[in-house]
Order: C-alpha cells, then structure tokens, then sequence
C-alpha cells in the first residue's frame, strides 16, 4: 500500500477553531463526550429488538410467516445494535470506562464481525483514508458494483443502479462466511491495526471460536430446537441478514456514495491536496439531520460529517455540533454536505450510480 500523505498546510486554522469551539461546548455544558442515559436507554432497547424476535422463534410455536416477520425484526435490530452500540463502543465512545466500551464492542461478534477486523477496516483505513481510491476499502464492492470514477470500468456498470441494491442486503452475510477471514489474512500480512499490533495466532484463534459459537447460535440451536426443515432454519438466518446487510449498507452509501462528496486521489508522491480534517468534509455527507426517527435508529450516522471529523465523541451529542460545525465550516468558506431528507439522498445515491457506471469516455 503506498504511503499516503496528508497537506499540513492549514493556513486558515480550520480545525483548531472548530475543535477548541467544541472543547468550550462540552466545557460550558459540563458533559462528558461519551455516551449517557439515553444511549445506555437506547442500547438496551435495540439488543431487545435484536433478541426478543429470536427468542420468540425459539420458544413460541408459530407458522412460518410469522418467524419469517420475526427474523425480520431480528435484522433491523441487528443493524440497529451495529450502529448504536457497537460502533460507538469500538470508537470508545459509548462510555468514559474502557472495559465497557470493550464489553459493548464484542457485540460484534454476535452481529457476524470480529474486532479486530472492524478495527483496521472502519476506524484506521475508512477514517484516515475517506474516499481515497485504494486505501478505503468501504469503497471497494469488487469489480461488481463501481463506486469510484477512479475504479476499472465493466459494461455491467451500466445497469448498476437497477441491481445494486439487491446486492446490498448481502454485506453482513458476507462477514459471516468470508469477509472476516480474507481481511484478517491481508491484514495481519500488511501489519495493520488500531493500536498495538495484536498476536496473530491469538486473532485467528479468536476468529475461529467466535465463528463457531455464532453459527451454533444462530443456525446449529434452532437446528436442535425447532422442529422444522434445515432450510427453513437457513432462509430465517438469510432474512435477518439481508435486513441488516440492506440497511447498513444504504446507511453507508448515502453518507459517502453521493454527488456532492469528493473521491480525491493522491497526487504521484502521495500527497493529498487537504489536511485530514478538510478531507472529511470534502469526502463525507449528512442526510435528514433533522429527522428525529433516522437519527435515532441510525446512531446519528446521518451526522457523517461530524463523526467523522469527532469519531471518539459519541452519536448522542452530534445534534447540538452539526451547528457549530456547519457555522465555522461557513465561516472558513469550506463545504459542509447534506441532503436535507433521506429520500433525496437515496434519488442522488443511485443516479450517481447512473453516473459511475456510463462508460468513462461517455460520462
């Protein structure tokens, strides 16, 4: 992976501004910037979302219209505990005690994740690198889906905004079959991690009992439970899957895959024109921040703009920054993006995906 350099030029003095106006709001307010009442409130009620359902199935006789609508219920509070509680927790935000954040971060490993992966992925190559062509591996869907006018280019590109999303729902089923062991191999070969570098026979030795336990979970105990055909078993753990997959997927592809954010490269010695602060905003997107009901499912994801710029301040308190971010991002004659609801930017979402996949002498 070529070394990818930051400018450090900033004449203008943006993040040190913001970031001191947002030291004074938590001083002025005396709170803290992880998590409180309402996100441990929140936490509870998504893991109920996400258990409750599957309990039922287990325990409570049923047709199988109604454990499909169950496993269903599962998916969305799959997602749902993803973006609230463990996302918080692996960027240590869900609470200011360590041992809880890393408690509420194993959740992953009930979601199909592992840490470690997670880890490198999300907080260290997305974070760092937003929208960087070969380094943000959230913008790599393969050679089948082009989510960068940097990307190759295929003729099945140009129908990608009719069948991307039916692809969509697959994000998590991967993690659990394959995703989790290829980007352990790669980067545990590369040396990558948040923090110290782990153990490697540690890592795949927890990657191979968490993977165990989960699918004695969620495939081998309705097995031995339920009085059903496998396949049914296999379709209801299908459906919470494509749920969840479905979900955490548009939330992603909203934020970042859309018109008004950049997809800079490096230029040929690795610079890149912005410091990392400027880079999120040109890289990264809001949607419906007003909307009470998306923000509170979505984690506050639909505040992109500020976690990416505050990844270790927690979802709760992104509501009350937008204004401060948005207010100097104005006053540094700097983009602050946003689609004002979650409807316009799924309309711009997939006709950039129109755009992206016209072949590129044509587009």
């Amino acid at each position: 992976m070529k070394t990818i350099n930051f400018s450090r030029v900033d004449k203008a003095k943006f993040f040190r501004t913001l970031n001191k106006r947002v030291n004074n709001y938590f001083k002025d307010n005396d709170i803290k910037r992880t998590g409180n009442w309402k996100l441990y409130t929140k936490a509870i009620l998504m893991f109920s979302l996400f258990l409750i359902p599957f309990i039922l199935v287990l325990t409570v006789s049923m047709s199988q219209w109604v454990m499909i609508l169950l496993m269903v219920l599962t998916g969305i509070g799959m997602a749902g505990v993803g973006m609230n509680v463990m996302h918080d927790s692996n960027h240590d935000s869900f609470s200011s005690r360590k041992w809880v954040n890393k408690l509420m971060g194993s959740s992953i490993y009930i979601l199909a994740g592992n840490v470690y992966n997670w880890k490198v992925q999300h907080n260290v190559l997305h974070h760092t690198f937003t929208n960087v062509e070969g380094h943000d591996e959230d913008i790599d869907a393969g050679r089948i889906i082009r989510f960068s006018e940097h990307s190759s280019w295929l003729p099945i590109h140009k129908i990608q905004k009719y069948y991307s999303i039916f692809l969509y729902g697959l994000l998590t089923i991967n993690w659990a079959i394959t995703t989790d062991i290829k980007q352990m191999h790669r980067y545990l070969k590369k040396k990558l991690s948040y923090g110290k570098f782990p153990n490697p026979t540690t890592e795949w030795t927890k990657l191979v009992i968490s993977k165990v336990a989960y699918y004695a979970l969620w495939i081998v105990l309705p097995l031995v439970v339920l009085d059903i055909s496998w396949w049914k078993v296999v379709l209801g753990f299908f459906v919470m899957h494509y749920t969840a997959g479905m979900i955490l997927s548009v939330v992603f592809q909203l934020a970042h895959i859309v018109p008004n954010t950049a997809m800079p490269l490096p230029d040929k010695e690795g610079n890149l024109e912005h410091t990392w602060a400027v880079h999120q905003l040109y890289t990264t997107s809001n949607f419906a921040p007003s909307n009470w009901l998306v923000n509170f499912y979505t984690g506050g994801l639909n505040h992109q703009v500020e976690h990416h710029i505050f990844p270790h301040i927690s979802h709760v308190h992104y509501s009350k920054l937008a204004k401060i971010v948005k207010e100097t991002a104005s006053e540094f004659n700097l983009p602050y993006n946003e689609y004002k609801t979650m409807s316009k930017a799924l309309v711009e979402h997939f006709r950039h995906l129109g755009v992206l996949g016209q072949k590129p002498e044509l587009a």
